[in-house]
């Protein structure tokens, strides 16, 4: 259930209504919104009786949730959410761009993709420095060294980072250097995991599971938002078909979708999705005309070297003429 309370409502006004449902034993989480604040009554095992609230003071109206995720569905908040990283908004109906390497290599490597995104109008750069690989015997990544060479990026170019967490045991770690944390397809449903990342107060990057439905997707990012944390960004990054022409089946329906039913931004991973590089910059682009809220993209200046996923890497030069192309359809879209 979902309390709306007049605009311009006094904070003693809204800690009373906190504190009136929570005394029936439900909790209460306040919700802030563009000119009111709104209450979302959770926990409740049941339905829950409007009259017992209906004439608290400052109340407008109650609403009843029909979905079975709360504090991510636009029932609960109908404007949408906006996650401000580094120079980067999410959410705002701007486009960031998260651009990098798949793993972290060496202090070369990734200073010389970092800078030469950052060129191209990359906002955020993205490395993996602890890598869940289908086969036990590929590159697993650099551990702690990578995340320090992360760090040095950002002191480096002043771009924010992106990496993925791969365990509770680590995510103290991971928190500790990256701007950004990522939860990754193979770990979209690792509920310790989600609630770790919910007491975090960094953003997170949740990408969808590798045959999740949009509501299991969904789902999976109100364990995040139950536990505090609302700075959440969903990523689509391509589901498991019968096709072979692709590593994955780069859903674009689910975009907007996904808008109808959230106010969390989403953004789109077209380069897990497609596994190969010359169907990158076209799904780059379709992401663009989508209305997305941002993308992420594979950069390596010797893709052919790359320890991890250099076949769907592009070259610099050829992210650049991307970066040109997905900049100008947005800008059409956004009129």
């Amino acid at each position: 259930m979902l309390i709306v309370m007049e605009k311009n409502t006094s904070k003693d006004t809204i800690q009373a209504a906190v504190t009136a449902i929570e005394k029936r034993g439900y909790t209460a989480r306040p919700i802030p919104g563009g000119d009111r604040v709104s209450i979302g009554i959770l926990h409740n095992k049941g339905s829950v009786d409007a009259a017992h609230f209906l004439g608290l003071e400052g109340v407008k109206e109650v609403i009843s949730v029909t979905k079975p995720y709360k504090l991510v569905s636009r029932e609960f908040k109908q404007e949408n959410t906006r996650i401000k990283v580094g120079d980067a908004v999410f959410g705002d109906g701007s486009f960031p761009v998260i651009a990098g390497p798949c793993a972290v290599e060496s202090e070369t490597q990734v200073l010389s993709i970092a800078k030469s995104v950052k060129d191209a109008g990359a906002k955020l750069f993205r490395g993996g420095a602890f890598k869940p690989r289908t086969s036990p015997y590929s590159f697993q990544g650099l551990g702690k060294q990578g995340l320090k060479l992360l760090a040095t990026v950002r002191e480096e170019t002043g771009l924010p980072v992106v990496t993925e967490v791969m365990d509770v045991e680590n995510f103290s770690l991971v928190e500790d250097y990256a701007d950004v944390v990522q939860i990754g397809t193979r770990n979209m449903q690792n509920f310790s995991l989600l609630r770790r990342a919910g007491k975090s107060s960094r953003p997170v990057v949740l990408k969808r599971g590798l045959s999740a439905t949009l509501q299991e997707w969904l789902m999976a990012a109100e364990y995040i938002m139950e536990e505090g944390n609302n700075n959440i960004i969903l990523c689509e990054r391509g589901v498991r078909t019968f096709v072979r022409h692709s590593r994955n089946t780069l859903d674009l329906s689910v975009v907007p979708a996904a808008k109808k039913e959230t106010h969390l931004p989403i953004i789109v991973d077209p380069s897990h999705a497609a596994g190969v590089r010359n169907q990158v910059i076209p799904l780059a682009c379709a992401s663009a005309a989508l209305g997305a809220d941002g993308i992420m993209i594979e950069v390596h200046n010797h893709p052919e070297e790359a320890l991890s996923d250099g076949a769907q890497s592009l070259y610099p030069d050829q992210f650049i003429a991307v970066m040109k192309k997905i900049n100008a359809i947005h800008a059409i879209v956004r009129e």
